[in-house]
């Protein structure tokens, strides 16, 4: 399974609320969390398929942005 990393602008517990029925409502997501402790606010993202760009997607429907870490 892969793990994906990406630096967002999700800054607080209610955000997390926000993007969690986009997140949780992908199927091929497994699990995700965010480290709110980290500056960068890192959303990482295991999934057997799922490309970054879909996580972009869904993060910015929620009304953050993403973006993918290296």
């Amino acid at each position: 399974m892969a793990e994906l990393l990406f630096k967002t602008n999700i800054k607080c517990n209610g955000c997390i609320a926000t993007v969690t029925p986009f997140l949780n409502g992908e199927k091929q997501i497994e699990e995700w969390k965010v480290d709110l402790e980290n500056p960068g606010r890192i959303l990482s993202v295991k999934s057997e398929k799922l490309s970054a760009g879909s996580v972009i997607d869904l993060v910015k429907k929620a009304g953050y942005t993403a973006e993918e870490m290296k």
